[in-house]
């Protein structure tokens, strides 16, 4: 199965039709549930296991770039930016000649299609096609025109906008291939949809795969209006939690006590901190899956070897366990560039944890971590999040990237108990 890493995402559109709702923005900039709609394309697509990004930039460019540089300091993209508007073709082929991979997802910056890249994938190497397109089961429309296929998935037709009792549309996220794309010598501007997508359905060159994943497109003020709704965020009900959840949890600073200023260089120096001890049976009741996920640069930096931090864990996992707690994974990143996707607060670990598990859901998961970077792997995740304050006592509450907060693992436990008891 191949592996997509790399997406295209399209953020150069004016956003004409939301002009009398957003005025002074590009479109994929409109604030939707408090924060600009492409953080919820950008974070779908790295919950799918995209690492790097190709941004294709025209109108207000400037304002997207000073956006991304302060809310995903992180993230490991480029852009490229279209001196004249090139159409949606244009766009994609400018950014494509930006990527590395051969095979790479192109989104709009203005729809949210939450898809299965995994399963995308699957009908592309399938089929050997040379786009693959998500297509979205909708009911009762005539916004959208209905994408024909087979039953081997290839597009046999395009039909146009009418009224549909349901059909199959375009959810504007495709997967290329990027040399062929490129090798067709297309004109430097030119429409995707109309003089490639269309086009290519006589060459049998296209496959569609059915997707049924959350879909909203908010070109039009109503559905802009209804966005802001259907993505506010979810509040945390810990009554609700069952063991079809799962827990998340960071290490130093939430199992042991953290060493501010160096790390944890070996099992000699590892102290579980307070109550801990007492919690982690409780939270095994509680929880389906438990999982470590842990930034480790000391073993990057040289002052600790691979061999130490496999024996802190090992010890670890095998004293909890002695007291009837459980960690069902351990995952952790050692190394020390930034950007790198498996490095908190970037969310690669969870991406791993959920290739592990595969019935891990992302809306009914917790992650327990004490620093502002475990907060924000949580957001990007799609996980709740529960801050707790040992190192860091002086966390303002409220904030966007918490949920809950305590003053310790056993302090959240305890208040997860008398929830499931009301």
């Amino acid at each position: 199965m191949i592996q997509i890493t790399e997406a295209v995402v399209l953020a150069g559109g004016l956003g004409t039709r939301l002009r009398s709702a957003v005025p002074d923005l590009p479109k994929c900039m409109a604030p939707v549930a408090g924060r600009p709609f492409l953080g919820y394309v950008i974070d779908s697509l790295r919950r799918e296991g995209v690492q790097r990004f190709i941004f294709s930039l025209g109108y207000m460019y400037e304002a997207i770039e000073a956006w991304l540089s302060e809310a995903y300091p992180t993230l490991d993209y480029v852009s490229v930016i279209e001196a004249e508007p090139l159409g949606t073709g244009g766009g994609i082929q400018l950014a494509l000649r930006a990527a590395v991979s051969e095979q790479v997802l192109v989104a709009n910056g203005d729809t949210l299609f939450e898809v299965s890249v995994a399963d995308l994938a699957e009908v592309h190497a399938r089929t050997g096609a040379e786009c693959t397109l998500a297509l979205k089961p909708m009911t009762d429309f005539d916004r959208y025109g209905v994408v024909r296929i087979d039953g081997a998935g290839t597009v046999m037709a395009f039909e146009e906008k009418k009224q549909y009792a349901e059909g199959l549309i375009n959810g504007g996220l495709y997967l290329v291939n990027r040399a062929s794309l490129l090798a067709l010598g297309l004109p430097e501007k030119f429409s995707f949809e109309k003089e490639y997508l269309e086009p290519s359905v006589a060459r049998r060159a296209l496959a569609g795969a059915v997707q049924e994943g959350y879909f909203i497109d908010i070109g039009l003020p109503g559905d802009y209006s209804r966005a802001q709704t259907e993505l506010q965020p979810k509040t945390l009900d810990l009554a609700a939690v069952d063991n079809s959840w799962t827990l998340f949890l960071d290490r130093d600073g939430v199992i042991n006590d953290e060493i501010v200023g160096t790390y944890v260089l070996s099992w000699e120096g590892f102290r579980f901190s307070t109550g801990v001890l007492e919690a982690m049976p409780l939270l095994a009741s509680s929880f389906g899956r438990i999982v470590l996920v842990s930034n480790q640069r000391g073993v990057g930096r040289g002052l600790m070897s691979a061999a130490d931090l496999d024996r802190i864990h090992t010890e670890m996992r095998s004293s909890i366990e002695a007291v009837g707690g459980r960690l069902d994974a351990v995952y952790f990143c050692t190394e020390k560039e930034e950007r790198c996707f498996f490095r908190k607060p970037n969310p690669g670990m969870a991406v791993q944890a959920r290739a592990q598990f595969p019935d891990i859901d992302p809306k009914k998961s917790i992650m327990v971590g004490n620093k502002p970077s475990d907060m924000r792997f949580g957001r990007a995740a799609g996980l709740y999040t529960v801050f707790v304050t040992t190192t860091n006592p002086g966390q303002p509450f409220p904030h966007p990237d918490i949920d809950r907060i305590y003053p310790t693992l056993l302090d959240f436990t305890r208040d997860l108990e008398r929830a499931k008891e009301r």
